[in-house]
């Protein structure tokens, strides 16, 4: 079995969903690489320290210029900061490195799009960390849909919804409320929830066309961690667009970290001529599935438990009926892009659909600051 040399940069949450998949790939997938976890770098070396000893990796960096530099690490696993995406990514391009980067891809359209232009010029496999499409319940809603059983679709809608930031006390900045803070996350919800609805919708029904949007904060000002003074929030709090895809059909998405009770409702519904889709996170390993063309008085909407073998990863992992849960779709993603380094064709999404979500999001902001139609812009 080949080596697959994994230098990751950043031990947060994201780290640790990352890592576990590198570590648990192979006992569940039969592929040619395994990867092998050389480094963990980190600004923290006791933090980073504690985090390799947790995950099993052999060394510590607190200069990720360092790590890329090494000669025993083939791929670099950026799971840091939004604002850290682009200057990483380019360098480690620069110096032939795979990579997998976090969602988004960049701060805005413009700097993702020198992060495609470096990942083709070093022609490196590359990947962006949209996990959702790795979810058995939503890969099956794509056979569905490509298999054309929903004829024409008419209509897309989905909702992403937290309830985390509702307190006025709760400060901005810092290592862990970089989200509230622009200059590092580089937007609100539209970034970090609506980016995750917007490439789940695009990879299921096709690129985006036109988008017409509404943003709002909430709390104006909040304390910043790291200067301990009050400061203006540029985040955007809520954000709720109009959008229509290239297909004809119709969009609707929202997302808020305001709505008590949700701490992470990500749902959708498709509905096409024939039949319907819809998926609810929190019950991730149900597809809710309604077709016109079943017999009359038994037509309705039907509970698909996406558990069997003949449905999307399952072989590899129970006995039908029980179910997996949000760690796997990282697994998934590892195994999809191994698969694809054997089979010399890289699985998406690439920094391109990254760069295609990404001119989506910029298009929301723009819209929400004009209150006007905006065209989406293309990847070329």
């Amino acid at each position: 079995m080949k080596e697959l040399r994994v230098g990751i940069i950043g031990y947060g949450f994201m780290g640790r969903t990352h890592s576990n998949a590198f570590r648990r790939v192979n006992n569940f997938f039969d592929l040619e690489y395994q990867p092998v976890l050389k480094a963990v770098c980190a600004r923290d070396a006791g933090k980073a320290k504690r985090f390799a000893e947790t995950w099993g990796y052999q060394s510590v960096e607190t200069d990720w210029r360092k790590l890329i530099g090494r000669d025993d690490i083939d791929l670099i696993d950026i799971a840091s900061p939004n604002n850290t995406h682009a200057e990483i990514a380019i360098a480690a391009a620069k110096a032939g490195k795979m990579i997998l980067c976090e969602k988004p891809l960049a701060l805005n359209g413009p700097e993702a799009e020198k992060m495609v232009a470096a990942v083709q010029k070093a022609k490196i496999p590359n990947m962006v960390w949209y996990n959702y499409r790795r979810v058995p319940a939503v890969t099956m809603a794509k056979q569905l849909i490509d298999e054309g059983r929903l004829g024409r679709i008419f209509h897309y809608r989905a909702k992403f919804l937290q309830d985390w930031t509702i307190s006025a006390d709760l400060p901005q900045g810092g290592t862990a409320l970089w989200r509230l803070d622009a200059k590092v996350a580089g937007s609100g919800v539209t970034g970090d929830l609506l980016a995750h609805c917007i490439d789940t919708a695009m990879w299921l029904n096709g690129s985006i066309d036109t988008v017409t949007a509404m943003t709002e904060t909430f709390i104006k000002e909040r304390k910043h961690n790291l200067t301990g003074k009050m400061e203006k929030v540029t985040i955007d709090d809520a954000s709720a667009f109009l959008a229509r895809f290239s297909n004809g059909s119709l969009a609707t998405f929202e997302s808020t970290r305001y709505a008590r009770g949700h701490k992470a409702l990500y749902t959708l519904e498709i509905n096409g001529e024939h039949a319907s889709i819809a998926w609810d996170l929190h019950d991730l390993h149900r597809l809710q599935y309604f077709d016109h063309r079943d017999e009359g008085k038994l037509r309705g909407w039907r509970s698909i438990h996406v558990t069997d073998s003949d449905q999307p990863y399952m072989k590899n992992w129970w006995v039908p009926g029980l179910q997996i849960g949000y760690e796997h779709t990282f697994v998934h993603q590892v195994a999809d892009f191994i698969q694809g380094l054997q089979d010399g064709q890289m699985a998406s999404p690439t920094f391109k659909d990254g760069l295609a979500t990404d001119y989506v999001t910029d298009a929301v902001l723009a819209s929400a600051k004009s209150k006007q139609w905006v065209k989406v812009k293309k990847v070329k």
